[in-house]
């Protein structure tokens, strides 16, 4: 099973969970080797998603967002095998920033771009903590 986007009660859950602070959201993205638009437009999936990212950035900048984090997977040690093409961390000011970056029609535009690109993904929330001197703290 993939999966390319969240449902409305997931999305819903989210939002009524609307604690003070930043949210940093885990970006784990597999792109497909051709997007598949509905216009039947010929694009490499890293082509589309390189598209949405940059019709996205500046509403995401606009509402406090920014990356913290980005890495590039080299192996699968402890999991299923699926290979992330696309690993980051984006940090938005709160759950309303998010909310309005979704809700925001350009954005929602872009999106199109990043349903023809993305073969698989998971969008994990999290809340910032402070580093701790090892794993567990």
């Amino acid at each position: 099973m993939t999966h390319t986007s969240f449902d409305k009660e997931r999305f819903a859950r989210f939002a009524a969970d609307d604690r003070a602070g930043p949210i940093d959201m885990l970006n784990l993205v597999k792109l497909r080797d051709w997007a598949r638009y509905e216009d039947g437009r010929r694009l490499s999936g890293a082509e589309a998603y390189a598209t949405y990212g940059r019709e996205t950035a500046p509403i995401f900048a606009r509402l406090g967002g920014k990356i913290v984090w980005r890495g590039r997977m080299e192996m699968m040690l402890i999991g299923p095998e699926i290979r992330w093409d696309l690993c980051f961390i984006a940090r938005y000011p709160s759950v309303a920033a998010f909310q309005k970056m979704i809700g925001d029609a350009d954005y929602r535009r872009a999106m199109a771009h990043r349903q023809a690109a993305v073969e698989d993904s998971r969008l994990i929330r999290m809340a910032p903590q402070d580093l701790g001197e090892n794993f567990g703290a």
